[in-house]
């Protein structure tokens, strides 16, 4: 899959390479602090002891979506993608983030955007009920470089994250066949994909295709640097509220299909997804703008669907009336099966069974 020039399974084992040499590490400590405590090999973070305390931490960045910024001078809301793709990641193993601190690095230094992207870091912290506790900012010239004559960046963040005394670490152990699966809808793109996104807009608009009209009311720049929604404080409510989540699948590159599979690779059970939310207008039309095919959609892009969690089928129907009291929307979309393979059923003008 070299279409948009990123290649997801040659990324899958470039991160199995490096993970294999972090594990050589996991006895430098003789004490056994900050020693992985669970088995969640795939996974985006790590439960880690600290004297008694369990924390995970994980880091990520915003990804080619800031060249959207750079193109639409939207800066106040790219915060809240930084702070989604790492939050999420750890909610995903039941640890809440409390702390974050990022890098950005600049070509130069433009104070007035600075101030405007950390006013929507601002925002998304809040949001999401995190303190941020440190950060640097670099300046590296040439190195540096993006769209247009203003200060381009790129900006990257590591989370802290505690697992609440008493919670079990979610790590898909608990898992067991005819468990059911809801879906919670995503609002757009969230930081994955924007690579093949920015070819397809460029073949068909040209360079400055941001300021073509998506629609009378926005721009195709307006509409593709929607934020991402975080997840974090849904995840945390039906938590708080004692309902038990088995597995969280962060739907970010790799699609459904890729990431479902890190939730259930320690249970060895497989799914079957066959009611899925519909991808997003945009998504159709971005689909269709670039002969993307179903099975490249749902490997590049979320399609609709930003988050699942696995739970007891028995818990359905309260688990969806505690999300339905919220800003947040989901649906049950799929359920657990013995066999290992995971199986999407898509809903597009040519369905297609994408399995792992």
């Amino acid at each position: 899959m070299k279409q948009s020039g990123v290649d997801i399974n040659l990324g899958n084992s470039c991160s199995s390479v490096a993970y294999s040499w972090a594990k050589k590490t996991f006895n430098n400590r003789t004490d056994g602090i900050g020693k992985p405590l669970t088995n969640l090999d795939g996974a985006f973070s790590n439960i880690l002891n600290y004297n008694g305390t369990r924390i995970g931490m994980s880091s990520d960045g915003i990804g080619t979506k800031i060249e959207l910024a750079e193109r639409t001078e939207i800066y106040n809301t790219i915060g809240f993608d930084l702070i989604a793709m790492i939050a999420d990641d750890l909610i995903a193993n039941g640890i809440e983030m409390v702390n974050f601190t990022n890098i950005l690095d600049v070509d130069n230094l433009d104070q007035n955007i600075i101030d405007l992207l950390m006013e929507g870091l601002n925002r998304a912290s809040n949001f999401s009920n995190v303190i941020v506790t440190g950060g640097e900012i670099a300046e590296l010239g040439n190195r540096i470089n993006g769209y247009g004559d203003k200060m381009h960046f790129n900006w990257c963040g590591s989370g802290i994250g505690i697992l609440p005394e008493g919670r079990s670490a979610i790590d898909g152990t608990k898992i067991k066949s005819g468990d059911a699966i809801i879906s919670l809808k995503s609002r757009g793109f969230r930081s994955n994909g924007f690579s093949l996104i920015r070819k397809i807009m460029e073949e068909n608009f040209g360079n400055n295709w941001h300021e073509q009209f998506y629609d009378e009311n926005e721009t195709w720049g307006e509409k593709l640097i929607v934020p991402s929604l975080i997840y974090t404080p849904l995840i945390k409510k039906i938590l708080d509220a004692k309902f038990e989540i088995k597995g969280i699948t962060h739907v970010t590159g790799g699609g459904i299909v890729d990431n479902l599979g890190r939730a259930l690779k320690v249970s060895g059970f497989g799914a079957i997804i066959d009611n899925p939310f519909e991808p997003l207008d945009v998504m159709k039309k971005i689909q269709k703008l670039g002969n993307i095919s179903e099975e490249q959609a749902y490997r590049l892009w979320n399609m609709g669907n930003g988050m699942m969690l696995v739970v007891d089928e028995g818990e359905v129907e309260n688990i969806l009336n505690l999300i339905h009291s919220t800003e947040y929307k989901a649906k049950k979309c799929g359920k657990i099966v013995d066999s290992n393979v995971i199986t999407l059923k898509t809903k597009g003008n040519n369905p297609t069974k994408l399995t792992n």
